[in-house]
């Protein structure tokens, strides 16, 4: 294959990988180039990381960052006449999946001389950012919402990057780094393409923990998308490869109350569809304007899924039920659980079928609110 190159999806410009960049001329979001996915003697087996799937990124990591990223566990669970596979990535080193992302992004970031970062967050994409930034010896700045948890800030803080608390809605924090972006390079966890890169993981080591096939249902609490999209490219590449027959289908799971990409699934197209927006539990998917929608949409329709959107009554009871059975997820992951009984239920997925819930983050990011709302 070709060597990979950043390629901007809406007009095929192409833009070499080792240079700097988290957009296109135009300003536009890019990806990597589609690669051609690893077969199982690929995998390199004697690392117990994200990083033994390394043979399936763009380009060689001399000297990745590593604080065992990845290789979390799935765990089957009574649910009703269900028994689906809980993906429980907050046992990633900063807590939640995006550490799969941050690890591969910042270590290519590293190699090609980025060495000072910044990035927006609303809490675990800016904790992970400075925790593997840490590890890494980068520098970070993290700009977030005043609003966001203050678990998800000590935890920035404690890893020695730097804060700036901005006020008003989610978006203004992300428009506050785009200004800062001539100064620090912007690593953004929804610009930047390589973050991707690293959540395709999840679906190699999906595959890898069902025994070298896909599931039939994967379903992904979503705002931005990275961890869909992750799993998207990860089983494309996998079907490339000829390593499984199918795509499984992607659900995304999002909040009733900002449910962006559920409204525009639902009218059958790829563009914004205005819908009411109010407050969320589920803060981590509370996404107004996703920036990559159309690949989003793109890909749940080419695996056959769909979208569910939840009332904040719903995340509540199936937070509540999975701290009943050991499972204590922050509020967003729990739009994934939330997501089960409601797909069961129309008869998108069935009991006879494997079904892997993603619950992406750890109830210790926000404790309180969990205690309150699940005591």
């Amino acid at each position: 294959m070709p060597a990979a190159s950043y390629i901007d999806p809406r007009n095929g410009k192409l833009y070499p990988l080792l240079e700097p960049r988290w957009c296109s001329d135009e300003r536009t979001p890019l990806l990597v180039t589609p690669g051609a996915g690893i077969s199982r003697d690929d995998i390199d087996s004697g690392t117990r990381s994200l990083w033994r799937y390394r043979a399936a990124l763009p380009v060689e990591i001399k000297d990745p960052i590593s604080l065992g990223t990845g290789c979390t566990p799935l765990v089957a669970q009574a649910w009703g006449d269900l028994r689906p596979l809980f993906k429980l990535e907050w046992f990633n080193p900063t807590g939640s999946f995006k550490d799969r992302g941050s690890a591969v992004m910042l270590s290519f970031l590293r190699q090609i001389g980025v060495n000072a970062i910044l990035e927006d967050s609303s809490g675990n994409g800016g904790s992970s950012m400075a925790g593997l930034g840490a590890a890494g010896g980068m520098r970070v700045k993290i700009l977030a919402p005043a609003s966001t948890s203050p678990a998800k800030i000590a935890q920035v803080r404690a890893y020695g990057a730097e804060v700036q608390l901005v006020e008003g809605p989610r978006e203004e924090s992300e428009a506050e780094a785009i200004r800062q972006s001539s100064r620090t390079f912007y690593a953004s966890h929804n610009w930047q393409a390589f973050f991707l890169e690293g959540t395709k993981s999840l679906a190699y080591e999906i595959w890898e923990d069902l025994g070298f096939r896909a599931p039939d249902n994967v379903i992904v609490p979503v705002g931005a998308g990275s961890s869909l999209l992750g799993c998207a490219f990860g089983f494309r590449e996998l079907l490339r490869a000829g390593q499984i027959a199918k795509l499984p289908r992607l659900f995304a799971a999002q909040p009733l109350n900002c449910s962006p990409i559920d409204a525009s699934f639902k009218a059958n197209v790829d563009t914004p569809v205005a819908r009411e927006v109010s407050k969320t539990i589920a803060e981590g998917t509370a996404i107004k304007h996703p920036l990559r929608l159309r690949e989003i949409i793109g890909a749940l329709r080419e695996s056959g899924g769909g979208t569910v959107a939840l009332t904040e009554d719903e995340i509540v009871a199936a937070l509540r039920r999975l701290a009943r059975q050991g499972l204590f997820a922050e509020p967003t992951s729990a739009s994934a659980a939330a997501a089960l009984e409601k797909l069961a239920s129309n008869g998108a997925i069935k009991a006879n079928e494997a079904t892997v819930a993603v619950l992406t983050g750890t109830g210790l990011k926000a404790a309180t609110t969990v205690a309150d709302l699940v005591g």
